[in-house]
């Protein structure tokens, strides 16, 4: 429906611009969003093209400034977590579903809402939970970022290098999304395509929006701003869940 295709893609252009601003997050606006007017299979399998659409224009961007060995240690556990994921999604009753989604919602934002500071780079050993979380949120809700900000986040990396393995990490996470939602036929589904024609146009746009943001505004306080949104969004969902 035209109506419904105008709102999918408003919703995608919010979340790229937040993914611009961060180097991740458009699912985690996205996603709460469009389950309101579409299955959560759906949104995962559309939102999947304009994500990746995103992801490499954030990934390509510097991609010099990545810290290969953090990008290595992520990888392989990132493709068991996809996996492991799609597996559970693919058997996921949709109340459940929404469920799950809004509480991981909720759980980033209160995290996101209060500063971190760390006075010392945590294990690397880390990075196989990081990995294999990110695989599993990325599969299940659409959303890898959060286990890897928190991961990298911690490993004393500066802005520039954060920014661009985190860019790296994302892209390889949602491609790996976008190739298992094909072999399991999430993305077979004809009218996912002729959304997409609407929705990745709209992302792209916000995305390109985003990036003129982070450099004009604090990131701090803009984080601030999307984890209130982000309560507000996946409580909304948790609602409708129990309700």
């Amino acid at each position: 429906m035209p109506a419904e295709s105008f709102w999918l893609a408003a919703i995608a252009f919010c979340g790229s611009v937040v993914f611009g601003v961060t180097g991740f997050g458009a699912a985690l606006v996205s996603m709460p969003l469009a389950t309101h007017l579409v299955p959560l299979g759906f949104a995962l399998a559309l939102y999947a093209l304009a994500d990746i659409a995103n992801s490499f224009s954030v990934g390509l961007e510097k991609p010099r400034n990545a810290v290969r060995a953090e990008y290595l240690r992520l990888v392989p556990m990132i493709l068991a977590g996809t996996a492991a994921g799609v597996t559970v999604l693919v058997n996921l009753p949709r109340a459940a579903g929404m469920l799950l989604l809004g509480s991981f919602v909720i759980a980033y934002a209160i995290y996101a809402l209060f500063p971190h500071e760390y006075r010392q780079p945590v294990s690397r050993n880390w990075a196989w939970l990081a990995g294999f979380a990110g695989g599993v949120t990325s599969s299940l809700f659409g959303a890898g970022g959060p286990p890897y900000v928190i991961y990298l986040s911690q490993r004393g990396l500066s802005k520039e290098e954060f920014r661009a393995t985190l860019g790296l990490v994302t892209m390889t996470s949602i491609s790996l999304r976008v190739v298992a939602f094909l072999l399991t036929g999430l993305l077979l589904d004809p009218d996912v395509w002729r959304s997409a024609l609407v929705v990745v146009p709209a992302a792209l746009a916000g995305i390109w929006l985003g990036k003129k943001i982070f450099l004009s505004l604090p990131r701090a306080l803009l984080m601030r701003i999307i984890a209130v949104l982000l309560l507000g969004s996946g409580g909304s969902l948790v609602w409708r869940a129990l309700n």
